[in-house]
């Protein structure tokens, strides 16, 4: 296994992204106050467009405005009160968290989408997706390339004292690497973009972020190696869509952070997650949760440690490549059971750097 120095604490936790509610004062006390480690830049999809990851995302873009149109984002001739809207939002966001963590002197991560879903998402001025204008998409790599660097510098400039790690979204790589994107119609799909043009994409954004860079996937085909060949630190992945051991060790094993998404977004029906995926009958004695619902930190924990015992590597090793998350974002929980999966994350995070 790679030796190495990771962008994180030892025995960190960190949330994906997206919190429920609309308050993001309130959200980024809850992220500064349960993930002192690693904290995130909230994100609030229930404030509406503009919040949502591609319109955020969007609104970061250089030289190349963007509109919604039919309740989607798509290229626009100039900009317009959509984009300023989007911006307004990062810029009242990027506030708060000047005003909040001003002395703040860890890392913080913050999150924005990657080219290829973006590219999969935004619609060119005379319809259809960017994907399907190779041309486009370069260029669209390219203004998110440069609207990153500056994204960052925003951060630091806020945030003098803090290292910043950025987190690229990227929940649509595995059907664009596999030409499953349908097209408007739903009688097609586009072309498959090859894997080196992924990873050249991928990497241009990530170099010229020039800052350790991870990248999130909640499917359960993560192209795992051609995030780490494309100079990603890590990969955030959620846990229970793991079916193949071997790539995900290789990965890790040639140096790739894990960011374990290992708690659900939402408790499931009739019981609370343990370690092996399966629910515990409400009740039995003790198994009581914590408030909202969310798996206790002992069972997060072996979650973790067990998939890192299967793989075979040294628990020494554990607390300083991995980082606890939840599966993915936040959004559709209720705040007490969002607030409870940080918390079970972080104690999770310190159980694992005890070992």
């Amino acid at each position: 296994m790679s030796d190495r120095d990771w962008p994180w604490p030892v025995g960190a936790a960190t949330g994906i992204g997206s919190l429920p509610g609309s308050d993001i004062a309130e959200a980024q006390r809850i992220v500064l106050g349960e993930l002192p480690a690693l904290p995130h830049v909230p994100e609030l999809p229930a404030r509406g467009p503009g919040a949502d990851l591609i319109g955020r995302t969007a609104g970061l873009l250089v030289e190349l405005p963007v509109e919604l149109y039919a309740a989607r984002w798509r290229v626009a001739p100039r900009p317009g009160k959509d984009l300023r809207r989007a911006r307004d939002l990062m810029e009242r966001d990027l506030d708060q968290l000047a005003e909040q963590a001003e002395e703040y002197a860890g890392t913080i991560k913050i999150q924005a989408g990657g080219p290829l879903t973006l590219a999969a998402s935004l619609e060119l001025p005379i319809g259809g997706r960017m994907l399907r204008d190779p041309g486009a998409v370069r260029d669209l790599a390219g203004s998110l390339a440069e609207g990153l660097r500056g994204h960052v510098e925003a951060v630091a400039r806020r945030l003098p004292r803090a290292s910043v790690l950025l987190q690229l979204d990227e929940p649509s790589l595995p059907t664009v690497l596999a030409g499953r994107v349908p097209t408007e119609s739903g009688l097609g799909t586009y072309r498959a973009v090859e894997s080196e043009t992924a990873r050249a994409l991928l990497r241009g954004v990530i170099e010229a972020a020039g800052v350790p860079t991870v990248v999130h996937c909640c499917a359960s085909d993560v192209p795992l190696e051609l995030i780490r060949s494309a100079g990603a630190v890590g990969v955030a992945l959620d846990l229970s869509r793991v079916t193949e051991l071997d790539p995900l060790g290789e990965a890790l094993d040639a140096g790739l952070g894990l960011l374990a998404g290992a708690v659900p977004t939402s408790p499931p029906p009739g019981g609370e997650p343990t370690p092996g995926g399966q629910p515990t009958p409400r009740g039995r004695p003790g198994t009581a949760p914590p408030a909202g619902g969310a798996p206790t930190s002992a069972q997060v924990a072996d979650r973790v440690r067990g998939l890192w015992d299967r793989l075979g590597f040294p628990r020494a090793q554990l607390a300083e490549q991995v980082v606890v998350t939840p599966a993915c974002g936040l959004a559709g929980a209720t705040p007490a059971y969002a607030r409870a999966v940080l918390a079970a994350c972080r104690d999770a995070g310190r159980r694992l750097a005890e070992v």
